[in-house]
């Protein structure tokens, strides 16, 4: 029977990080993109929970989950590293854009994983237009010191994710929607600092990733812009263990929009 409950780990600063664990099976933990929390892959943690012991949960400053007074990538392994030790040791990791970056980097870290599922991880390897621009970070920086935490998702939407104004214009139209993002906006510095130097259009350093040496599925949507599969195939080429494939139809909001196509995608990976 499958099983539900909410529940929160301690991590290491203390930080206490919630979280829905569904189903049976080995350990698998969803890792949300960046204005996101658990809300986001609810459906997706569903459809894989008759054959896992899901754990979506909220990332610090997010949901339920608290957060601390200074930030550092550091804290969100540890995070990561909490939730392994309560799932037993071990567990695999699914993450998509910059949270497939920040599950990348717990395994680069040592964290016991036993396999890593990517879905377009946003790097920038080329010099194609593909990255943020420059002073990106502070832009962002500057808008949420001023609490324009509306300006500042649209900046991220627009700048960060290429998409139109006008689609960003019709968000706001929403008020659930919009007032959720709003709320998520002081986590953007967040998922920027995962990307780190990432998004500057040079090439992966191999040496970073090295000692993620599970094996990899890195995952694209066949609808997504090129420079994600470029992403993917840079990455799948200096990871130890690591295929790319891509899935006909899907797009990057395919946690979301789609999970149904991408539930058993993970699950013949996953086990």
């Amino acid at each position: 029977m499958r099983t539900t409950t909410t529940t929160t780990v301690t991590s290491r600063d203390g930080t206490q990080i919630a979280f829905e664990q569904l189903g049976t099976g080995p350990a698998l933990i969803l890792v949300a993109s960046a204005l996101a929390d658990r809300k986001d892959a609810a459906k997706l943690g569903r459809l894989l929970a008759p054959r896992f012991t899901v754990l979506n949960y909220d990332r610090r400053g997010r949901g339920a989950s608290g957060d601390a007074a200074a930030y550092a990538v550091e804290r969100e392994i540890e995070d990561l590293a909490a939730l392994i030790d309560h799932a037993g040791g071990s567990a695999s990791l699914f993450g998509s854009s910059s949270g497939a970056v920040l599950a990348l980097r717990a395994a680069a870290a040592g964290l016991n994983v036993d396999r890593l599922a990517l879905y377009e991880p946003p790097f920038a390897v080329t010099g194609d237009g593909f990255a943020p621009p420059a002073g990106f970070a502070q832009e962002i920086d500057d808008l949420l010191a001023r609490d324009q935490r509306g300006a500042a998702v649209k900046h991220f939407m627009t700048r960060a994710q290429g998409m139109p104004a006008f689609m960003v214009g019709l968000m706001r139209l929403m008020p659930g929607v919009w007032s959720t993002l709003k709320k998520l906006a002081p986590t953007l510095p967040y998922d920027i600092a995962v990307m780190g130097e990432t998004q500057r259009g040079r090439p992966l350093e191999a040496a970073e990733w090295a000692g993620a040496v599970a094996p990899a599925l890195v995952l694209t949507g066949g609808k997504s812009p090129a420079g994600f599969h470029d992403a993917a195939r840079a990455l799948a080429e200096v990871l130890p263990r690591a295929e790319h494939r891509t899935l006909a139809g899907l797009n990057h909001g395919a946690v979301m929009m789609a999970p149904q196509k991408l539930a058993p995608v993970l699950a013949e990976f996953l086990a």
